[in-house]
């Protein structure tokens, strides 16, 4: 096998799975930890709340096969919540630690230009742009200002704005996808995103 996604009991994870298959890579969903061993790359997806992912994942087994498989190189894709757990905790779930991969935490959507204060709602549910920092190759073949699909209330707050490796805004600037060396993570659903969901994809699958 050659893409482990994770399935911890968080909900429906088909639509990553069929479309990476779509693609033609050889991904399937796992629900035993010992298969991120033998797997050469791997996929975190996350819905629902931050704590309860977390609490999930670890429940599962999967906290410390991850973190070795991350250690041994392999590449790594977060999903939504799949981004958020990568860091360090979140204010959706005070007291809960993330995996720490990345420096930072996740904040919530606030101030006055939500909610009573102007049109933007929380969460954020739609089509946004994404502004891609640099050359990343997680990102290759996309045009300026490609679009993807964002269903989220919080947002990642990278220690280090080199882990940025997309942008997006809502309200304000925000990090759309972080990542450092083999480790990256996107806050929209590319499986959700049509042809630029795609070609992320396959970007990550060929990498």
């Amino acid at each position: 096998m050659d893409i482990a996604i994770i399935d911890y009991g968080i909900g429906n994870l088909r639509s990553a799975e069929k479309a990476f298959q779509h693609l033609g890579f050889d991904a399937h969903l796992v629900s035993d930890p010992a298969s991120l061993a033998s797997a050469k790359k791997v996929v975190l997806p996350g819905v629902g709340a931050f704590g309860e992912c977390m609490s999930n994942l670890e429940s599962h087994g999967f906290v410390a096969p991850l973190r070795d498989a991350v250690a041994s190189g392999k590449p790594l894709l977060g999903i939504c919540v799949g981004l958020q757990m990568l860091f360090e905790g979140s204010e959706e779930s005070p007291g809960v630690k993330g995996l720490g991969l990345l420096k930072g935490r996740v904040r919530k959507f606030a101030g006055p230009q939500f909610e009573g204060g102007s049109a933007l709602k929380v969460p954020q549910i739609g089509w946004n742009s994404l502004e891609v920092a640099g050359n990343q190759p997680l990102f290759r073949g996309l045009t300026a200002g490609s679009h993807v699909y964002f269903v989220h209330s919080f947002y990642a707050e990278a220690t280090d704005p080199a882990d940025v490796l997309a942008w997006s805004e809502y309200g304000f600037r925000f990090c759309a996808a972080a990542g450092r060396g083999n480790i990256a993570g996107v806050q929209f659903h590319p499986e959700k995103s049509q042809n630029t969901g795609l070609q992320i994809i396959r970007n990550f699958g060929n990498s």
